[in-house]
């Protein structure tokens, strides 16, 4: 449903909210502020987004800098594999030096050899050889060692040839490696560039404008006070159409969670609970989050009403204090046409500790008085402890209320801002996961 993708629209105003109001929650009782058309940012926090021209233009230009990538890349490939192959002009010249320092060895081996020999017969001549003979075995001497020397020098000056032939191989064989992979990196830098700038672009044009805020669809939650940690306790929603047409599908999103106290100084949950939901058409209980919060209405006719039961789970882990369930609902009709809550339900609860065998000591006496807790005020869009809904539009407009163990903790409308921030949330998650929303 395109409710999915538009909620994810008020996850910042919604889920900073509730920040704002837990540092001033004793102050609701007597504070009003005011409506959120007339609450303007500061000028350095204004940041309306990109537009969808600048989205596609974003797009684009990813695409071109990718395909610029790709071409690079595939350059510099093909010229490592030309460095590479047999025929380069490089590999020709290192294979012809190895064949003149191999030729120049062998040579040098040669003459070796008949300086060697030449030697060995002057040493050999007789001691009555004639002058002659022993001019000749020296000629011969002198002739082999400077054929041996010349090999020498051949040999050496071969090997020098093949070592830099080699080495200018080698080198461009490495500049054209690194080259290679250089433009691969950037070619998957500019990949995903691209996919990022695309998802933006697909993304906003998922969301678009069609989907409005209205109150089409009422939710009201109602359950228990308190919940003992590790058991369970089920908790009423019901699901209203208020208009005077049948909506074709209709969804709620559902949250609980236990919340952060004025003590506590980082977010305002401190652990999500497990809920599933039950109803008409669907008589197993099913857990939320596989449907990422969706409680599935289906079409609901004019003025109709559906009742779910929500089971909510505390595990061994969830933390003692106050908790909450909350809800809005959501539309989308075969017409195109959308909208989601402007109000939401919320129903509070205590979180009580595991019961023990062990008995608890008993308090001792104090002296000190008691100071009786004021009586709670009755605002205009307060929604009760035990559940129901709020007037309370979800744009982070605060409801005047009055004062109670809960509200001053949480401040009432972070119920609002949490009910559609933490669905926006989860839609994200499913976007994320690749689902077909």
């Amino acid at each position: 449903m395109k409710i999915r993708r538009i909620l994810a629209t008020a996850v910042a105003a919604a889920v900073t909210t509730p920040v704002l109001l837990l540092s001033a929650a004793p102050a609701f009782a007597d504070t009003k502020p005011s409506p959120a058309s007339t609450q303007k940012p500061a000028s350095d926090e204004e940041d309306e987004g990109p537009t969808l021209e600048e989205l596609k233009a974003a797009v684009a230009l990813a695409q071109k800098e990718y395909d610029e990538a790709v071409v690079a890349h595939d350059k510099a490939a093909k010229a490592f594999k030309a460095v590479d192959s047999a025929d380069h002009r490089l590999q020709v010249a290192v294979a012809d030096a190895k064949k003149a320092a191999d030729a120049a060895a062998a040579a040098k081996t040669a003459a070796d050899a008949e300086l060697a020999k030449a030697e060995k017969a002057l040493a050999e001549l007789p001691v009555d050889a004639t002058e002659e003979q022993k001019t000749a075995a020296t000629a011969a001497v002198t002739a082999a060692r400077k054929t041996a020397d010349e090999a020498t020098a051949a040999k050496t000056a071969a090997d020098t040839e093949y070592t830099e032939a080699d080495t200018a191989r080698d080198e461009a064989l490495i500049a054209a490696a690194q080259l290679e992979e250089l433009t691969r990196k950037v070619k998957e830098t500019a990949a995903e560039k691209l996919a990022e700038a695309k998802e933006e672009l697909e993304f906003f044009e998922e969301i678009g404008e069609d989907c409005k805020e209205d109150n089409a669809v009422k939710v009201a939650l109602s359950g228990p006070k308190s919940i003992t940690v590790g058991t369970s306790a089920v908790f009423s929603l019901r699901v209203t159409n208020t208009t005077d047409r049948t909506l074709d599908a209709v969804e709620a999103y559902v949250g609980a969670a236990a919340l952060a106290t004025e003590e506590d100084e980082d977010g305002y949950f401190k652990q999500f609970i497990t809920i599933e939901w039950t109803g008409a058409g669907n008589p197993h209980w099913t857990d939320t989050a596989d449907s990422f919060d969706a409680v599935d209405v289906g079409e609901l006719a004019k003025g109709a009403t559906a009742d779910m039961k929500l089971r909510l789970t505390l595990d061994s882990k969830t933390p003692v204090g106050p908790g909450a369930t909350f809800a809005v609902g959501a539309y989308e009709n075969d017409d195109e046409t959308c909208g989601i809550g402007k109000t939401y339900a919320n129903a509070h609860f205590d979180i009580l500790a595991a019961k023990t065998d062990k008995p608890e000591p008993k308090p001792t006496p104090s002296e000190t008085t008691a100071t009786p807790t004021p009586a709670p005020t009755t605002g205009g869009n307060n929604t009760t402890q035990q559940g129901g809904s709020s007037n309370t539009p979800i744009r982070g407009t605060l409801a005047a209320t009055g004062a109670n163990d809960h509200l001053n903790q949480i401040g009432l409308a972070a119920g609002a801002a949490v009910a559609l921030g933490a669905g926006a949330m989860f839609v994200v998650r499913r976007r994320k996961a690749g689902a077909n929303v």
